[in-house]
């Protein structure tokens, strides 16, 4: 039995997916750091993260609240009354901006733990008037016990019944919303273990409820019931063959829009109504479907795939994840982006390959480099990580071109050997011709006479050929 529930239909794909991503840090473009006190949170568009510095002094005093540069004051300011507004032995675990039907009022849903009890959880509602104010209230109180259960409400966001209260929540974007499930799912799991029953624990949630503070209309969105009407099923009379056909059409195109979209950007309803836009036909019957199949998708690009015993591949996500590139013996990092900075230089060995994933760009010319940088991982004994934004395109093409040199295979053998490992992949056009070129660059390369001297009138020729079909036939730089 479980604790978690997603419609019906999602409940068994919902857990499996959570148990197979259970780690949880930063993902963003840059890794802001606040700290407060001993209290150390990440920054990521939408959300707050509690999250454990790579090393902690127990000894150094109290910190006053700091920020790093790029962080918006009125964010820091918010997070800081926050943190204030909570009991001294109470922590955020987690907060995660919501969707308001006021575009000027700003709430945050944040998930409280206290070092009374770790196993015991409850969800606080925080409202501000408006995006620059610092002037913080507790406008929802809701404690999660071992009868909690989240469903996905198939409209861009999750419900959350416990004790036969429920309330709504859509948080603004899918990488927020992805982040609340799992440490919801965490909280759920740890309240089951420990049996809180509604009404034998969480006496620390009655000074919360006696902090309620916001005004009626903060507290009449908290209370909205609603979208509750979209957690039923539409009824589908719709054959079995054409919910097949539909199925399909929707996860190739969904798959499509996740994969080239920001996901820090990006919400369930954008993703529905670029569905719509794309497909034509009525998606209603399909809500729970896309819903999980988002959360299916975001799983696969969440955690990193061991393409060797040696190499990862992954996403920005993962190149955030202290803990997660412990566990996997990782001490040398490849970073293939030019907009994604290294997030723990003074940890592992790192080479940047600063490029953007267009057609344009050429890769070819760093891959023996990568490929050197690779090998030095593997033969020092530790793993390397190779990421770019999402582990689909830039770094995907750079493990395939290394693994085509490493294990002398053709493209199509390392391309479908990469891609088992890592379903997600889809190197750009322009890679794809990059990876041809080097397919025959390396298939001319161990060609030599008898006297065992490279026959270099061959090789050139070779790669004079292939060469025109790099983008702006740029030249091939041939390095060991």
């Amino acid at each position: 039995t479980g604790n978690v529930t997603v419609s019906d239909s999602l409940s068994h794909c919902y857990y499996s997916v959570l148990n197979a991503c259970p780690s949880l840090f930063s993902r963003s473009n840059a890794l802001y750091r606040l700290h407060f006190h001993r209290t150390s949170f990440a920054l990521v568009k939408g959300a707050v993260l509690l999250i454990e510095d790579e090393a902690k002094d127990e000894d150094s005093p109290p910190s006053s609240p700091t920020k790093q540069d790029g962080v918006s004051d009125a964010r820091h300011k918010q997070i800081h009354a926050m943190v204030e507004l909570l009991r001294p032995e109470d922590t955020i675990k987690l907060a995660v901006q919501l969707e308001s039907v006021n575009p000027v009022r700003v709430r945050y849903l944040i998930i409280v733990s206290t070092l009374g009890n770790k196993d015991e959880s409850i969800l606080l509602g925080m409202d501000f008037p408006n995006p620059q104010s610092n002037q913080c209230t507790i406008g929802l109180v809701l404690p999660i016990w071992s009868d909690t259960q989240v469903y996905l409400d198939g409209d861009g966001g999750f419900s959350v019944t416990s004790a036969e209260e429920t309330r709504i929540f859509k948080p603004v974007s899918m990488q927020t919303m992805w982040s609340v499930l799992q440490v919801l799912h965490g909280c759920c799991e740890r309240s089951v273990k420990t049996a809180l029953i509604p009404g034998t624990g969480l006496e620390w949630a009655e000074h919360y409820r006696r902090h309620i503070e916001s005004e009626r209309v903060c507290r009449n969105e908290w209370e909205a019931m609603d979208d509750l009407e979209s957690v039923r099923k539409d009824s589908d009379r719709s054959s079995a063959e054409d919910r097949v056909s539909g199925e399909a059409l929707i996860k190739e195109h969904l798959r499509d829009i996740m994969m080239t979209e920001n996901l820090d950007n990006l919400t369930c309803k954008m993703v529905h109504t670029a569905l719509k836009a794309r497909l034509g036909f009525d998606l209603r019957p399909f809500r729970e479907y896309i819903d999980n199949e988002i959360l299916v998708t975001m799983a696969q690009m969440d955690k990193p795939s061991q393409i060797f015993e040696y190499l990862y591949l992954g996403s920005e996500w993962n190149a955030a994840n202290f803990e997660e590139l412990q566990k996997n013996n990782v001490g040398y990092i490849l970073n293939v982006t030019r907009e994604i900075d290294n997030f723990f230089p003074a940890s592992f060995t790192y080479m940047n390959i600063r490029v953007y994933d267009v057609e344009a760009t050429n890769l070819l010319s760093h891959w023996p480099d990568t490929y050197n940088f690779i090998n030095n991982a593997r033969k020092s004994g530790q793993a390397v990580f190779v990421h770019c934004k999402m582990g689909i395109s830039r770094s995907a093409s750079t493990v395939i071109a290394y693994a085509m040199k490493q294990c002398h295979w053709p493209l199509d053998v390392a391309l479908a050997y990469v891609k088992e490992r890592r379903s997600i992949i889809k190197p750009n056009e322009g890679f794809m011709k990059q990876l041809q070129t080097y397919s025959g660059i390396l298939s001319v390369v161990p060609s030599v006479n008898r006297s065992g001297r490279m026959n270099l009138f061959s090789l050139m020729q070779s790669i004079s050929e292939l060469d025109d079909d790099l983008p702006g036939n740029e030249k091939v730089k041939i390095g060991t």
